[in-house]
Order: structure tokens, then C-alpha cells, then sequence
């Protein structure tokens, strides 16, 4: 597939975790952000956007220091997780990417495999020819997840469909979203607590 750039959503308060998910740590001490940041350049993205939000000044030490690994912060994060998925879209906009990888900070177990498996080419006579006009979604049994690819071509739409603590699903679901099984690969869970 063409280039891509990853995006981390990584702006929430996080609730129902306690604090910042951008803040947390492996139990070996690797920080959330790294290992997202790591799982998408390692399946195939060429860059990545980490978009942070609440506790931005304490999160952004936290970025690994790559040269293809940049932070953004989303101004409006507490509106929900939209402000966070339109900060990531403008900052893969300035980019010469095709499609944006878009995964969440709180899924610190995502193997690279699963991104690239949803970077492969697709199968004939399934999705878009074109990649800039690609929207797939790993799903693991019949539960959809993280990571989703989304062509450049449906990046302004989504943008303007995505509202409050909406993200892409129902966008997906609406356009017919390539399904890319991935639940060989791992679980797909997030880490809530």
C-alpha cells in the first residue's frame, strides 16, 4: 500500500482509567506512547502522530524521540475523542501520506503484525483500488477495533461527521469499511483500568 502515517489518539482524561492514558507505563516501565508509536512504525507507517490532550505537558516527555514520531495537541480534547481524531487528520494532512493508521494509546499490547497486516495490499475485488479511497477496520471474531485505515480521500468527511465522544465507527459501518480480520494476531482489548 502507499505511504502512511499513524495516528495515537492519546488526548483523553481517562475516566474510567484513574488518570491520563497518556501518561501510563508498561509494568516494565515503557511508556504507553512509545509502544503505539513503535507498533505502527514497525507494521509499515512511515511517521506517526501522537495526538495528546489532557495532561499534554506531562505526556509529551513521554514521546519517543524518533525523528519520524511527532506530537500534536488537541486544543479542544475534552469535547471528546473527535477533537482528538480531527487534530490527528490536520497534522496527516501536512503530510504526503495516502492513508492514516489511526490506533489508540490504550491497546499497549498491538503487535506490528496488525498493522501490517491492515497496510497490505487488498485482496482482489475487495475495497478501493485507489489506497487514498481504502476504509478498513481490524476486527478480532466479530468485534470491530483498532487499528483503522482510513484513505486520505475520506479525511474531510470524517472530519466534519466526527462529533463529541464519537469517533470513526458508525463513519465506517456507513461506508462500507473493509473488515480485516485480525484476531489471530492478538485480542484487540483496550486497557480501561
Amino acid at each position: 500500500m502507499a505511504a502512511a502515517v499513524g495516528i495515537v489518539l492519546a488526548a483523553g482524561a481517562g475516566a474510567r482509567a484513574g488518570g491520563p492514558k497518556a501518561l501510563r507505563r508498561s509494568v516494565d516501565g515503557v511508556a504507553w506512547l512509545g509502544l503505539a508509536a513503535h507498533a505502527l512504525l514497525d507494521g509499515g507507517c512511515r511517521e506517526v502522530v501522537a495526538v495528546l490532550g489532557a495532561s499534554a505537558a506531562d505526556a509529551l516527555p513521554l514521546v519517543p524521540p524518533h525523528p519520524a514520531v511527532r506530537a500534536v495537541v488537541a486544543a479542544d480534547w475534552a469535547a471528546g475523542v473527535s477533537a482528538s481524531l480531527r487534530a490527528g487528520l490536520v497534522a496527516a494532512a501536512e503530510t504526503e501520506a495516502a492513508v492514516a493508521v489511526v490506533s489508540l494509546v490504550d491497546l499497549p499490547g498491538l503487535p506490528s503484525a496488525t498493522v501490517a497486516r491492515l497496510l497490505a495490499p487488498p485482496s482482489s475485488g475487495s475495497g478501493a483500488a485507489h489506497p487514498a479511497g481504502i476504509l478498513r477496520r481490524a476486527v478480532y471474531g466479530s468485534r470491530p477495533g483498532h487499528p483503522v485505515v482510513l484513505g486520505r480521500d475520506w479525511w474531510p468527511a470524517l472530519a466534519h461527521d466526527a462529533r463529541g465522544d464519537r469517533g470513526a465507527g458508525a463513519f465506517l459501518s456507513r461506508h462500507g469499511a473493509e473488515a480485516v480480520e485480525c484476531g489471530d494476531l492478538w485480542h484487540g482489548e483496550d486497557v480501561d483500568r
